[in-house]
């Protein structure tokens, strides 16, 4: 097991769901934390509940100018960032795709794929630099498995894969490790958010069952950064034991 005693965790999305679950079992594993995400009375409510120390950074992924900018500017005591947990995301709309909002698309790509392509490129150089870092992608099984109105988040998720597996190609001789956690269905805001606000509808996405929670997210995640500095585990598909495949869909004439 590798102890984060002494290492630097930057979590994106932090003030709410896996991102703030993340914060807290980092934090107890040893490490100082980055809390990056929208609203800062949440981030500075988690900032209290941490057992190490923490800086809260308020930041839209979305933005790259803000990005370089926020990221250059850390504190010396947090501008090496070992552990990078990209969780800032989001779905929105369950429309089909010839009715669905291609604002919503963008603002899905803006943040799924450029927000995060934007806050790893900024951070990789300074850990292929000192030869240790760890990246962790949030990814989701639609990157995999399509359904009704995934259309755009999927894709983006399936980005999400795609880069995940090609940044390990490259850092391939370095102990930079990249690792992709694709969660089934969790119970979080990520339905809330989906939905516009709409919390019984996103409360029916989970009614009759149980999903799997943030904190089970996170232990995976702590999991994936504390194994043996020559061990890297790739991808971690994982779903509640409610949760299964359908048959395909056939259109019968």
């Amino acid at each position: 097991m590798q102890t984060l005693q002494g290492w630097t965790a930057l979590v994106t999305g932090a003030s709410s769901g896996i991102g703030e679950a993340c914060a807290l079992a980092l934090s107890q594993a040893g490490a100082r934390l980055v809390l990056a995400g929208r609203r800062s009375d949440r981030l500075e409510a988690l900032a209290a509940k941490l057992q190490t120390p923490s800086h809260p950074l308020i930041l839209d992924v979305r933005s790259r100018q803000d990005v370089e900018a926020s990221l250059a500017a850390l504190p010396p005591d947090f501008a090496n960032v070992d552990v990078l947990v990209n969780n800032a995301g989001l779905g929105l709309g369950l429309e089909p795709a010839h009715e669905a909002s291609l604002d919503d698309w963008e603002t899905m790509i803006d943040t799924n794929c450029k927000g995060l392509v934007y806050v790893t490129r900024t951070l990789l150089p300074g850990m292929v630099r000192r030869n240790r870092g760890h990246v962790v992608n949030l990814g989701s099984i639609a990157a995999t498995y399509p359904y009704p109105g995934g259309n755009v988040y999927g894709a983006t998720k399936a980005f999400v894969h795609q880069f995940s597996q090609n940044l390990k190609a490259d850092l391939v001789g370095t102990r930079v490790r990249v690792t992709d956690v694709q969660p089934g269905m969790v119970e979080t805001e990520f339905s809330v958010v989906r939905f516009k606000g709409d919390a019984q509808r996103a409360n029916k996405v989970y009614e009759g069952m149980e999903p799997l929670t943030a904190a089970d997210i996170a232990d995976i995640v702590l999991w994936t950064v504390t194994r043996p500095a020559h061990v890297n585990i790739n991808v971690v598909e994982v779903m509640p034991a409610d949760q299964g495949f359908g048959p395909f869909a056939v259109k019968r004439r």
